[in-house]
């Protein structure tokens, strides 16, 4: 396979269980203000959640704007009129307290930092990121962390990977992967900076919009696809014609599963 020397971790989701995190938090926030948090609320507040991140990822929503205004909108939607930014401050207050794992994080990162530079690239907030890789003891591995917060622009800007290569001594593209969770950000991310990428789908949904180097479903794997020397890598199959149909070209698109 492919040899490389920088790898780019994304956090969230990849790293550690933003989701677990994320449970935790609003379950304290909701405790908080004497409030149930029901099935139908989280479901809501994901769902804009995920909106107001997708418009930041864009380019179309500032920062303080998404983190200022989407706990106000939420419980608005319950009946409670209260300050954004206080209820965001305390989520993230909630959020710095929880640093669950995603399954075989240390002991891929343990491995891959002696033969690798490991860097992280997150959207997220800053201090909060901090703390979160600290108290899971991962920051350890890294040789630098890099936020949007801190840089001015977030993934997937070609912006924010200029600024993240102009920071690694000797950073070479064509040995550069990024390994993350998310197609719009991480993904989307690596193709507009020119780098190989890797995309984390543990729950195996069908990716129909955009073509990652590799896609794995567990951290294993990409261990074995680093260090294991002549790693295979599993190609598409061969296109089969049948009368009347066109022919469709192989893609470069890895399913490991090994």
């Amino acid at each position: 396979m492919k040899s490389y020397q920088t790898l780019l971790f994304d956090v969230d989701d990849t790293l550690l269980d933003f989701k677990a995190a994320e449970n935790y938090a609003l379950q304290k926030l909701f405790s908080e203000h004497n409030v149930v948090l029901t099935d139908d609320i989280k479901q809501f507040y994901q769902e804009m959640n995920q909106k107001l991140w997708s418009s930041f990822e864009k380019g179309e929503l500032e920062r303080e704007e998404l983190l200022h205004t989407r706990f106000s909108i939420l419980f608005k939607k319950i009946g409670l009129t209260l300050d954004g930014v206080h209820l965001d401050n305390l989520y993230r207050e909630y959020l710095e307290e929880s640093a669950v794992l995603i399954d075989g994080a240390t002991s891929l990162l343990q491995k891959l930092a002696k033969q690798y530079d490991l860097y992280v690239v997150t959207n997220g907030v800053a201090r909060t990121q901090f703390i979160r890789l600290n108290n899971s003891n991962l920051s350890t591995y890294f040789k630098d962390i890099f936020v949007s917060e801190e840089i001015g622009y977030q993934k997937p800007m070609k912006e924010f990977f200029n600024h993240v290569f102009e920071k690694i001594p000797h950073c070479s593209a064509d040995k550069t992967l990024i390994i993350g969770d998310s197609l719009t950000s991480d993904i989307q991310g690596g193709i507009n900076a020119g780098i190989d990428t890797c995309w984390f789908n543990p729950k195996g949904p069908i990716n129909t919009t955009l073509l990652p180097t590799y896609e794995i479903n567990r951290l294993q794997t990409l261990e074995n696809l680093l260090l294991t020397p002549n790693s295979p890598v599993e190609t598409p199959n061969s296109p089969v014609e049948t009368p009347n149909s066109p022919v469709e070209t192989p893609n470069t698109h890895s399913v490991l599963t090994f």
